[in-house]
């Protein structure tokens, strides 16, 4: 026998849970499903959270927060392995699945733990071993399944020796060399953890740059760190040929025929939908080659009342762009008025070392639509929070426009980017310009007050363009 709900959500990663509490909020019927025992997706269980608490281990552990600053020196213990850097990490992933748990009961959601697949539009069947199969039909369903590392064919991952990101937090130790596969966002967070823990580490990407979707400056200053301060041979515009697993060791073969060996290989070059199982043709429900759902503005696939978001939708596939996504779905699901759209204006952060972070249009974007910019930068190394913590390369980018000083886009690289990437984010969504820096008043010493002088070279260089023209400054230039 069927049981019925207003909302059937598969998956309690980020969106599945945002999205079953938003239903839930306005009082519908919600049941969640999750294959896994716990809560949470790959961003509590095996990616955002494993992956950032072992950096901050790294980084402590390795002294790379002081390093070079009062005279100490520190070295990790070779015979460590990855979990002995994870006790923070078990607390920290059971304090999450604590809350999560806790917010599906305030909710009063139904949760069940089996394997979901759909057997027609409006039901899917629960599997679980031992148990017998259950059938749950739904007015609205969230298909917010994730996504999971891409695992070519070719490729002979074995969870040993040529891994992927998922296999990391299980680890048995830290490898002496280890090649990386992917400049993107995995693939350089743990080059740069694993360079940290004393292993030495060759990145090779196909791409120009690193975190190539950002701003230029960023990958050329990331790609400076990596070598400079941790020594980290990276290969740009690369091609592997060949990838082999022999006696215990990785083989990495590129275009050129040259080949690399260590005892790890991470492959971290692309992501696809975790769709594979879900009977999705059963509902009529389109998803791409690479197993994305497509889905429209309002996040609903082919089968109008099945929606789709986080992850399994793809790019961007971050949990904070994930959790408004499923939440503005359910609003249009049941047609709520509280939340209509995603927000236009959304930051990115990459915790490498250093932290990377970025919001609205970079310096080519803005170049590539032709508008009339300028820019204004300020390094940490001025800056006296950044003498303090020893920030000798970091820095903080504005674009503006050349006619008003409206805030296009900021990109931030140095430690707390992150955090203070949100200062540039709220004054781009507000429609502000370079003179909020300028008029503000910043903690001091502090990251933040790099905005204002960044904001101050920003107006120098458009001084010294009027000068070059043979006019005259006005104001408001």
């Amino acid at each position: 026998m069927s049981e019925h709900f207003d909302l059937v959500v598969i998956g309690a990663g980020p969106a599945g849970e945002k999205g079953a509490a938003q239903a839930a909020y306005f009082g519908k019927k919600v049941c969640l499903i999750e294959r896994a025992p716990k809560p949470g997706g790959a961003a509590v269980n095996t990616g955002t959270i494993p992956s950032n608490t072992l950096r901050e281990s790294a980084m402590l552990l390795a002294g790379l927060r002081r390093k070079g600053l009062y005279g100490v020196e520190f070295r990790v213990q070779p015979d460590l392995s990855v979990a002995d850097f994870m006790q923070r990490e078990r607390q920290v992933i059971e304090a999450r699945w604590h809350d999560i748990e806790e917010n599906l009961a305030e909710h009063q959601i139904t949760t069940v733990q089996g394997a979901a697949r759909f057997t027609g539009p409006q039901a899917v069947e629960v599997t679980r071993h031992g148990q017998p199969a259950r059938s749950f039909s739904g007015d609205i369903f969230l298909v917010a399944s994730g996504a999971h590392p891409l695992r070519p064919a070719a490729i002979p991952f074995d969870g040993t020796v040529i891994i992927d990101s998922t296999d990391v937090p299980t680890m048995m130790s830290i490898p002496a060399r280890l090649i990386v596969i992917g400049g993107g966002t995995i693939g350089c967070t743990y080059a740069c953890i694993f360079a940290a823990l004393g292993a030495q580490v060759t990145l090779v990407s196909t791409h120009p740059r690193l975190l190539s979707q950002f701003d230029h400056e960023v990958g050329d200053a990331l790609r400076q760190e990596l070598t400079r301060r941790l020594g980290i041979n990276v290969h740009l515009d690369t091609e592997v040929s060949r990838i082999d697993a022999q006696a215990g060791l990785g083989y990495v073969t590129i275009a050129d025929g040259t080949t690399s060996v260590a005892e790890c290989v991470l492959y971290a070059a692309g992501r696809e939908g975790a769709t594979a199982d879900l009977g999705l043709e059963n509902a009529g429900v389109a998803a791409n080659k690479r197993g994305f759902i497509v889905v429209d503005e309002k996040y609903r696939t082919s089968t109008t009342h099945i929606y789709a978001a986080g992850d399994v939708i793809g790019y961007p596939g971050r949990a904070s762009t994930s959790m408004e996504q499923a939440r503005v779905a359910m609003c249009h699901a049941f047609g709520l008025r509280y939340k209509q759209t995603v927000a236009s204006i959304v930051p990115f952060g990459v915790w490498t070392i250093p932290e990377v972070a970025s919001v609205g249009l970079s310096e080519q974007e803005a170049q590539a639509r032709g508008l009339g910019i300028e820019t204004g930068k300020a390094f940490f190394q001025h800056n006296a929070r950044g003498q303090i913590l020893g920030e000798t390369t970091g820095f903080v980018k504005l674009v503006f426009t050349l006619e008003d000083k409206q805030l296009l886009g900021a990109v931030v690289v140095g430690e707390g980017a992150c955090e203070i990437i949100h200062v540039a984010s709220a004054v781009i969504a507000h429609g502000g310009t370079i003179d909020y820096f300028i008029q503000a008043v910043f903690s001091y010493p502090s990251m933040s007050e790099a905005f204002k002088y960044a904001a101050y070279d920003g107006l120098q260089r458009v001084q010294r363009r009027i000068e070059r023209a043979g006019g005259l400054a006005t104001e408001g230039s």
